[in-house]
Parts: structure tokens; C-alpha cells; sequence
């Protein structure tokens, strides 16, 4: 059977256009109808809030699709479907959320499902999008690649969010629909021809023949290397994920910032993941050492920093107006985009252990940790801020205390880190420690 030669730039650029759109959809379901639920339909925060939460539990199905493409012909087709999922969930979520003025519980029904949709969605297309960018790029270009793919995503999702937001106003629920219908027609759109051809025509005798999906679960969580990695994911992303919500009232209620300000705040804090990502983008290329290696310290000094910036930011709960908080939050950004495209570049670098035929389920592993991580993160930061506002009546105490507890976390993560170091250092050909169970 013929084997096609690594991707080029153009390639892995080609890949990173299917995260742009899913980054479009997702800015829809997560952000945009966000709004619109709040303060447009009234509705309390918690509606949309447990439905982002919700198809982040869904998500814990990926190393289900992840092995459902390991085991098939091509990536391909799972890409296409999910994105197509994912569309129709995006679509039905609109659609639901222009019925909220009628009956309640039909709609949050057809909320649900539409959510279910989307974590669907997400969770075939982009585990089979990050094994096929796995096993098509070359290693010493994966630090690269991974950041050329995330910042990618947030592109999509700054351009479809501005294009968007211009496109609503004056709002109505008909140019609601129209709005919605148009960003997902684009994103499948550019998928489908981003992913064409990139696999080459489907062969009948490269059929991979996979174990059962509980039997190759069992395997890859029996390799040490790969369970010490997912708990990593699961601590880092628990951390990243935690200020989410509390970073901008934080700025409201302690700096006294208005909404715009805080908003540009967010924007600042975006800025650094940029530049983070970039960095290590670059220097993973370009600086000389194993791609392995250097990836490992990238996510030890990122997690490092960010622990390091979130004890500032405790800092600046106590301390109050003339701490400089844009400076600060820069610096959490940089750090953050530093370990976590450094994480990515890893994961495109594990995900091949045991041989080909296992980047789906492992990838899909891994994203379900990141998921699960979020949909915790998230919550848990917003409602320890409430829990503890209440119980000191003060605000700058509440959230020293979470963001303290952020930066021991992270702390945690830089030290899970620091084993991965060495467990690949004992084991350089990316072997598994342990057996695994093949077809």
C-alpha cells in the first residue's frame, strides 16, 4: 500500500481552516446565544451556562469516536460528519432559542438535544481532525503545527464573533437565524474543502482492523505514560479553565473597571495566549533538541508561569486599585498559550505510541480529560466565588482564595509535568511501559 509523504505548510494550514470552523460554531453555541438567552429572552444565566456545561459532558464520549476512526478507512469521512452534526446542533440551538417568549420545557428539550448535538459534533470532528494532523505531520514540525492550528481556531472564532456581531444589529429572531445558518454554511463549506484529497482516494486494503473499543481503552489507560499525560490534561485544563468566568467580574468588583474595561481586559489576556502560542510555535521549530523534549519544557515553564501569574493575581485581590492588573493578566495569557500549545504539540507527539492504528483513541482520551476539565473548571470557579463572597461579605478575599488555589494547581500540573520529563527520557523511542492491546 502506498504511503503518502508528511504534510507541507499548506497542509497543515488546510487542517487548521476545519478548527477555524469548529471555533465558529462553538463561538455560537457558547457565546453568542449566551447573550442572546440573558438578555434579549430574560432568561437566568444558569440556562445557558448548564448547557455549555452539558455538551462538554458529552464530550467524554471522544475516545469512543476517536476509535471509531482508528478503525475505519479514513479520517475523512468522521471530519465531515462531525462537522455536519455539529452544524445542525448549532442550527437547532438558534432555532430553540428563538421559541423561548413560548412554552418553557418544550424548548429546553429541543435545547438539550441541540447541545447533545453539538458535543457530539465537536467531539468526532475534532479527535479525527487531531489524529489525522497526527499522523500526517512530520515530528520535528508538530510544535509548529499545534500552534498553527489553535491560533487558527481563534481566528475563526474572532472573525465569526465580529462578522456576527455587525451582521445582528438591528436584532430580530429571524436575522438570528439567517446570521447562524450563514456561519455554519461557511464553516462546513470551508471544511469540506479544507480535508479534500488530504488523505489521498480510499484504498479497500488500508482498512485498519482495531480491538474491540473497551479492550483498546484498557490498553492505552495500561501504558503509564499515556494515563500519567491524561491526569496532566485533566489538572492543567482544571486550572486554565477555572478563571474563565471570574477573571472580568473580578475586574468590575474589586478594580471597579465598567464592562468596557473589562472587556478589553479579556481582550488583553487573549493577546498573551497569542503570543504564547507563537512563541513556542517558533522556538519548538527552530530551537535545536529532540521536538519531545523541547515540548516538555515549554509545558513545565508555561505551568511554572501561570501558577507564578495567578499568585500575582491573589496578590492583586488584596492589594485592590493601582496593582497592574493589564500587566499581570497579560502575563497569565502568555503563559497559558505557552503551555497549552506546547500540550497540543505533545499530544500530536504521544498519540502514535503502540504503533499506528491508536492516535484516534488516545487523542479522544485525552480530549475527553480536557473536557471534563472544563466543564468542572468553569463551574467551580464561578460558584467557590459566590460560595465565599457570601461567607466573608467582601469580594477581594473571595477571590484571593480561588485564585490561590488556581495557582497551586498549576503548580501540581508543572510538577505531573516534570514525571512526564523523565518517563520520556527513560523511554526515548516512545515505546509503551506496558503491553497494549492490539488487533
Amino acid at each position: 500500500m502506498s504511503v503518502l509523504p508528511p504534510l507541507g505548510w499548506g497542509g497543515i494550514a488546510r487542517l487548521g481552516l476545519v478548527q477555524s470552523s469548529l471555533g465558529a460554531i462553538v463561538m455560537l453555541a457558547s457565546s453568542l446565544l449566551n447573550r442572546i438567552m440573558v438578555v434579549e429572552y430574560s432568561m437566568a444565566a444558569a440556562l445557558p451556562a448548564g448547557l455549555v456545561a452539558f455538551h462538554y459532558g458529552v464530550q467524554l464520549s471522544r475516545p469512543k469516536w476517536g476509535h471509531g476512526s482508528d478503525a475505519g478507512w479514513r479520517r475523512t469521512p468522521w471530519i465531515i460528519g462531525g462537522m455536519a452534526v455539529l452544524g445542525a446542533g448549532g442550527i437547532l440551538a438558534t432555532y430553540a432559542t428563538t421559541q423561548l417568549a413560548g412554552p418553557f420545557l418544550p424548548v429546553v428539550a429541543a435545547l438539550v438535544l441541540a447541545y447533545a448535538m453539538i458535543g457530539i459534533g465537536v467531539g468526532a470532528a475534532g479527535t479525527s481532525l487531531l489524529a489525522l494532523l497526527a499522523t500526517r505531520t512530520a515530528e520535528p514540525r508538530r510544535p509548529a503545527a499545534a500552534s498553527l492550528t489553535w491560533i487558527m481556531m481563534i481566528v475563526g472564532i474572532v472573525i465569526s464573533a465580529g462578522t456576527a456581531g455587525a451582521l445582528l444589529d438591528p436584532f430580530s429572531p429571524m436575522r438570528l437565524l439567517q446570521v447562524a445558518a450563514g456561519v455554519v454554511a461557511v464553516a462546513f463549506g470551508v471544511t469540506c474543502l479544507a480535508v479534500w484529497g488530504v488523505e489521498g482516494a480510499p484504498q479497500a486494503e488500508e482498512k485498519r482492523e482495531a480491538a474491540p473499543f473497551g479492550e483498546a481503552l484498557r490498553g492505552i489507560w495500561g501504558d503509564p505514560l499515556t494515563r500519567l499525560f491524561s491526569i496532566f490534561v485533566f489538572f492543567s485544563m482544571l486550572a486554565y479553565s477555572m478563571q474563565d468566568l471570574i477573571l472580568e467580574p473580578f475586574a468590575g468588583l474589586v478594580f471597579k473597571m465598567t464592562p468596557g474595561q473589562s472587556t478589553s481586559l479579556s481582550g488583553v489576556q487573549h493577546q498573551g495566549v497569542l503570543a504564547g502560542m507563537i512563541l513556542v510555535g517558533v522556538g519548538g521549530h527552530a530551537f535545536g533538541g529532540k521536538a519531545g523534549m523541547r515540548l516538555k519544557r515549554w509545558i513545565v515553564s508555561g505551568c511554572f508561569a501561570s501558577a507564578l501569574a495567578l499568585a500575582s493575581l491573589a496578590m492583586a485581590a488584596r492589594a485592590g486599585p493601582g496593582w497592574p492588573l493589564a500587566i499581570n493578566v497579560a502575563v497569565l495569557g502568555f503563559a497559558n498559550g505557552m503551555f497549552a500549545v506546547a500540550a497540543i504539540g505533545s499530544m500530536l507527539e504521544l498519540a502514535g505510541r503502540g504503533g499506528p492504528g491508536h492516535e484516534g483513541i488516545r487523542m479522544g482520551l485525552w480530549g475527553a480529560a480536557q473536557a471534563s476539565a472544563f466543564g468542572i473548571g468553569g463551574f467551580v470557579g464561578a460558584f467557590a466565588v459566590d460560595r465565599l463572597r457570601a461567607a466573608f461579605a467582601a469580594d477581594g478575599p473571595a477571590f484571593e482564595i480561588v485564585f490561590a488555589a488556581e495557582s497551586v494547581l498549576f503548580l501540581l500540573a508543572a510538577l505531573i509535568a516534570l514525571r512526564l520529563n523523565d518517563r520520556m527520557g527513560n523511554n526515548p523511542a516512545g515505546r509503551p511501559h506496558s503491553q497494549e492491546a492490539v488487533a
